[in-house]
């Protein structure tokens, strides 16, 4: 069980539809799809439900008996799966058959004690059923002829899936009257707000590592080859401010660069995490600097409207000259992000990372600051007597009329310009203490 819902996870060696699987059954392109081996690395967690039941459907990477460094991660992260889960689905290939990675795989899931349905999966029509019958010979029971990619019995699976899992917490909470709701991975309580944190970064940066401590589980797959994370993966983390929702997001480049089906789609999830998100942690390889795209990553998260906090990371790797050479980096190159908040840690050992938290429930919480509007007018004022603004342009009131951003409606009677806006959102920063949160102005005019 995790969170209260009964976990089903989705194994088999690479390139079965396995990912396909699952965008058919959450009925939305969740996991990114294509037609190649190794797409698919990290496990991913989505809340799905069926008949009225919920459960959490994991899609893993393909699971292979032998190959490289990065092959046996993706394949422990499979095995991790399994053992987490009450049900597995065990995706095979009918027009195949049984290879000797569906062979290990089966040794493995017999192993493991999970009940296991057999999904003989790209039978599109009714003249390949009679194929089905070889994984007979796995041991794991008959299997089931489906179709991913088009749907053919999609519901008579998850009929069985519902059927065989045990009822989870949250669903018996849910069920009993007047009692307490728990939250799913993916769904907040009740007036309970989840607060996102992404973490963006060039490839190979660390961001992955980091992820891992922050939340306490290996979710996603280390490897010092660049690109190792395809898709987003987001896990909800208790803190002791609440709930955080960290979300690990794909290496961004150029996209000069990015000349495949894969990145494109990891870039696409990537920008959405950082649009959606209430922070953003921007990871820098310390070592390498403050880079070009270092600062396009930057400009693109400030964009976006959230708070950022600036993450050095491998900072134990640097001596002395060089931490002085990459503190000056940050305020030369990437000062146009203001005051936000510079952490130097080490993904790799933990050192460091334990300032991450307090540093982040300050930007929550100057993110969703509400100011009365007596207070905003008083800062106002004293801005224009300190320096009025030009051509007889005067703000005749203020209001806040927003959080997340903190935005402000400026009613004037004329055009102000941009740089005395700039000075009016300075004034409002340092005056009402809101640090490093992103303010946005709204004029509107308005004569006397």
């Amino acid at each position: 069980m995790k969170d209260g819902l009964p976990v089903v996870a989705i194994v088999g060696r690479p390139n079965v539809g396995k990912s396909t699987l699952l965008n058919r059954i959450v009925g939305r392109r969740e996991a990114i799809v294509e037609e190649k081996p190794g797409v698919t690395r990290d496990r991913k967690e989505v809340a799905a439900d069926w008949a009225g039941r919920r459960f959490l459907l994991v899609d893993t990477g393909g699971w292979l008996a032998s190959g490289d460094l990065l092959d046996e991660k993706v394949s422990r992260q499979s095995e991790k799966a399994v053992e987490e889960a009450e049900l597995a689905l065990f995706v095979v290939d009918a027009t195949v058959g049984i290879t000797e990675e569906d062979a290990r795989v089966a040794e493995l899931l017999r192993r493991s004690g999970r009940p296991v349905l057999v999904l003989a999966n790209k039978v599109d029509d009714t003249n390949r059923e009679p194929a089905i019958w070889e994984f007979l010979s796995l041991g794991l029971g008959e299997p089931l002829a489906v179709s991913a990619l088009h749907g053919r019995n999609a519901g008579d699976v998850l009929d069985r899936v519902v059927a065989d899992l045990p009822v989870g917490e949250a669903e018996r909470d849910e069920e009993a009257p007047g009692g307490a709701t728990r939250r799913a991975r993916s769904d907040a309580a009740p007036g309970e707000r989840v607060f996102a944190v992404a973490l963006v970064g060039r490839p190979n940066v660390g961001k992955s590592t980091l992820f891992n401590r922050l939340i306490g589980d290996d979710r996603s797959v280390v490897h010092d080859l660049p690109g190792t994370t395809r898709d987003t993966v987001d896990t909800v983390a208790e803190t002791p401010d609440g709930p955080v929702r960290f979300i690990d997001t794909a290496g961004l480049r150029r996209k000069s660069r990015i000349d495949e089906g894969t990145e494109y789609y990891s870039l696409v999830r990537a920008l959405r995490a950082i649009d959606e998100a209430d922070v953003a942690l921007l990871v820098i390889d310390a070592t390498q600097g403050v880079t070009h795209q270092d600062q396009r990553l930057a400009e693109r998260v400030d964009a976006a409207g959230c708070p950022v906090v600036v993450i050095l990371n491998k900072w134990e790797l640097l001596d002395t000259e060089q931490r002085h050479d990459v503190t000056w980096q940050v305020g030369q190159r990437l000062h146009f992000i203001g005051d936000a908040p510079v952490l130097r840690v080490s993904a790799l050992t933990g050192k460091g990372v334990h300032r991450l938290l307090p540093v982040l429930s300050d930007a929550i919480e100057d993110y969703s600051k509400r100011v009365p509007t007596r207070r905003v007018n008083e800062v106002v004022r004293a801005a224009q007597a300190a320096q009025p603004a030009p051509h007889g342009a005067r703000i005749l009131y203020a209001t806040q009329g927003a959080t997340d951003p903190p935005t402000f409606t400026l009613f004037a009677n004329k055009e102000l310009p941009a740089s005395y806006l700039r000075y009016v959102e300075r004034r409002l920063r340092e005056e009402l203490d809101f640090g490093a949160a992103p303010l946005k102005l709204r004029v509107r005019r308005r004569s006397d």
